[in-house]
């Protein structure tokens, strides 16, 4: 499956321009943030549909880490897809969007990314992109997750989601790893595990916990 699903029909050199003045207008950071199972990819994966109904050039990316589900798409824990490319380094971000001349990046498990995504995306939206970040705000130990809060903070929206707290049934933020059934306890330094319902509830502030966590 392409990474673009529409291609506009040529225009003239007026109306590119015009094109080229309106995207300027409407570039901007949109962050998806949240725990999991809150359906952050759903969202983005809603909204990378909708840009491609208006026939934008739309791209997507994912940290090449993130092998769950399907290799070369953005799929949400409920079965949706929507194509992408696995990417390693940073630098490819900024080649595919250059490649496509995309009109709309969306930027799939950004919290798995170096700190330097943020000013990627900075650069990117600088110079006439939409770009729509999803990922988790918080890592397992309700820590800031990587780029997250940066991103954060430059977006002109965030959404913050929630999900269903598996042992109150209440509004959950928080991303509980079990091992064995128990809480991971505390470690410093920082904790990458991509998984799923396999490992992972959802959980809220008062139901998540974390073993020998500081005071």
């Amino acid at each position: 499956m392409s990474l673009i699903e529409h291609r506009p029909s040529p225009v003239s050199a007026a109306a590119g321009q015009e094109r080229r003045s309106l995207a300027l207008a409407c570039a901007r950071l949109e962050v998806i943030c949240g725990c999991m199972f809150s359906g952050k990819s759903e969202e983005l994966i809603r909204r990378l549909v909708r840009a491609d109904i208006g026939r934008q050039r739309v791209v997507a990316v994912k940290p090449a880490i993130d092998q769950r589900y399907h290799a070369g798409a953005i799929a949400s824990h409920a079965g949706r897809q929507w194509p992408c490319a696995a990417v390693s380094d940073l630098a490819q971000i900024a080649r595919l969007v250059a490649e496509h001349d995309a009109q709309v990046l969306g930027i799939e498990e950004a919290q798995f990314f170096a700190p330097g995504l943020v000013d990627v995306v900075r650069r990117l939206v600088d110079g006439g992109v939409r770009v729509i970040c999803a990922g988790l705000d918080l890592d397992a130990l309700g820590r800031p997750f990587g780029p997250m809060p940066a991103l954060a903070c430059e977006a002109e929206q965030v959404t913050k989601l929630t999900a269903v707290c598996m042992v109150c049934s209440g509004d959950a933020s928080r991303s509980q790893l079990l091992v064995d059934g128990a809480p991971v306890p505390w470690q410093d330094g920082p904790l990458i595990n991509v998984g799923g319902a396999e490992a992972y509830e959802a959980r809220c502030r008062a139901c998540f916990t974390v073993p020998d966590r500081p005071v």
